[in-house]
């Protein structure tokens, strides 16, 4: 089945204690839906400006990504620049130029209001309300944030939460969201703002699921050198929905085996400045690292 990814594309600009990288293709939807791609077929909604580098939409149509729902506006790209610290867990913005992202509001073409999955990756929450207000009947809704959403936004991710299968956040916006620095403890406060599955990022401590049938503490591949770690988490959402579309059956059933194939997808693109390493694996060279990860963790 399709995945409908909806969020932002942009160039990013990316320094490193060890290199810099400038206007790299990026944004939420951009590394989700090359994640997504490994598995099936990817619908992507964003906005890009006339700047906008033609090798990227290039790269997009060799991962057979559909583009039918890329605005092109007249003006400049969403434009990111970013400094990580030495333990590249840290990391502070130099820049942002909005450019056509700041009246971007996302319109879905016909064919893609009938798509059965739907990531509503990180942008404005109001956004997030406005595709989904244009679905007709999705199988199953994930959606990404960010703290700034919950400091200037919080009523409208609020209301969201109701129309959620899945809500995705990591560890400090779960505490800035409930209150409660235990991530376990802030997961059953979560479910009662109306998602039915929560998935808390911990980076490099991997990931926790809470759902109906329980709980599952998915580890990040050990990797032995991170490149640059941005989008990381885009792509482990992007991986995890791309999974869950290729699989038969009840979305129960696969999510555990769908969020270890995010996570794997997600220790790829930390291994290279932006989408440069995600988009020269190979699905083989995932399902060997997704055994690989199996082994190291049973017992």
């Amino acid at each position: 089945m399709k995945v409908l990814i909806v969020g932002s594309t942009a160039l990013d600009s990316i320094k490193t204690p060890k290199a810099e990288n400038p206007r790299l293709l990026g944004g939420s939807a951009s590394h989700a839906a090359v994640a997504a791609s490994f598995f099936g077929p990817v619908q992507l909604v964003g906005v890009v400006g006339q700047d906008f580098p033609g090798r990227y939409l290039r790269l997009y149509q060799r991962h057979g990504i559909d583009l039918a729902g890329l605005q092109r506006r007249p003006g400049r790209t969403f434009h990111w620049s970013g400094e990580y610290a030495a333990n590249m867990n840290q990391r502070r913005t130099l820049r942002t130029e909005l450019g056509v992202f700041e009246q971007f509001t996302p319109e879905l073409p016909p064919a893609y209001r009938d798509t059965p999955f739907v990531l509503l990756a990180n942008i404005a929450p109001g956004l997030q309300h406005h595709v989904l207000n244009q679905m007709r009947r999705p199988r199953f809704v994930a959606a990404d944030t960010m703290d700034l959403w919950l400091k200037v936004a919080r009523s409208e991710l609020l209301r969201l939460l109701r129309r959620l299968d899945l809500f995705v956040l990591n560890d400090s916006e779960a505490q800035q969201l409930t209150g409660e620095e235990n991530p376990l403890a802030a997961l059953p406060l979560i479910h009662r703002r109306g998602p039915k599955y929560v998935v808390i990022k911990q980076g490099s401590h991997g990931s926790i699921l809470s759902g109906p049938h329980g709980r599952f503490i998915c580890p990040a591949y050990p990797l032995r050198r991170v490149v640059d770690p941005t989008g990381a988490g885009d792509s482990f959402i992007g991986g995890l929905m791309g999974c869950l579309a290729a699989a038969r059956g009840p979305v129960e059933r696969h999510l555990r085996r769908a969020m270890v194939f995010g996570s794997v997808v997600a220790s790829f693109c930390c291994e290279g400045f932006g989408v440069q390493r995600t988009t020269r694996v190979t699905r083989a060279q995932i399902d060997a690292r997704v055994r690989e990860l199996e082994q190291l963790t049973r017992f």
